[in-house]
């Protein structure tokens, strides 16, 4: 199944009914000019046409119907042809895409699937898209937009900051040691509802952005520095500003050597 092939079936018929449509208003008008100067025998005329204009238009509704309620959409979905369009889509648009059926991640996006219910989640919000290409580019303009607004990388750093040092204490941790940034981020979005505001795909983004920026200084002079580690399980997964994969863990602040 093709969602493209539904959709170049449709597109004659919603052509058709556009120019009905547009037929039936200049009709109208007619009708309203013909009665306002005494033009009966015009307006029997029109009213004839519009009544034929009218039952063409409802036979294209009903071909339009017709049409849409064919498409099996539910298979669509649990047959995988969705999901391997999909990936075609963001292939040609160059998406990163992680991920199997039926949950991707779409840097910073992560989209689910929901074959049950024919729908399509793009972090928390429900799409409605039954054409894998309008989600594709739907992924593409919002990473466009996400790429262009404005970020303070050094009040990032700094908030990292803050995160790091509460971490230390809690952790009876010494200055300079590697702390994860999964455990950074639970201080930062410390509550259940703050971190739907504030989700991990939002975290790991600003990460990538403070990555790419190439800063390793707070605005107070303190050093910092991505760090390595075994436990792969916590990598937090970004993409730099040339759409290559890295993995980051841990990080560590500390003062400039004098």
């Amino acid at each position: 199944m093709n969602y493209e092939a539904l959709y170049e079936q449709l597109q004659p018929l919603e052509k058709n009914m556009k120019d009905k449509l547009a037929a039936l208003q200049k009709l109208q008008k007619n009708i309203v000019k013909e009665t306002e100067s005494g033009d009966l025998k015009g307006v029997l005329r029109d009213l004839q046409t519009l009544s034929d204009t009218t039952a063409a238009l409802n036979e294209t509704i009903e071909n339009l119907q017709k049409e849409a309620n064919e498409f099996d959409s539910r298979t669509y979905f649990e047959n995988g042809d969705f999901a391997e369009q999909m990936m075609a889509a963001c292939e040609d648009r160059q998406i990163d895409v992680q991920g199997e059926f039926p949950v991707y991640e779409m840097f910073p996006y992560r989209v689910k699937l929901d074959a049950e219910n024919q729908d399509v989640y793009i972090d928390r919000k429900k799409v409605q898209c039954m054409r894998p290409q309008s989600l594709a580019e739907l992924v593409k303009t919002g990473q466009a937009k996400l790429n262009k607004a404005s970020f303070n990388a050094e009040a990032f750093a700094n908030e990292l900051a803050e995160a790091y040092d509460i971490a230390l204490l809690k952790q009876k941790k010494s200055p300079g040691t590697d702390i994860y940034l999964s455990s950074l981020y639970k201080l930062l979005a410390p509550m259940s509802r703050s971190r739907k505001e504030y989700d991990q795909q939002s975290f790991a983004f600003d990460l990538a952005r403070l990555y790419i920026k190439h800063l390793d200084e707070t605005k107070n002079g303190r050093k910092f520095q991505f760090g390595p580690s075994r436990n792969t399980g916590k990598a937090i997964r970004i993409l730099d500003q040339n759409g290559k994969e890295e993995y980051l863990t841990t990080i560590c602040f500390y003062e400039k050597e004098k």
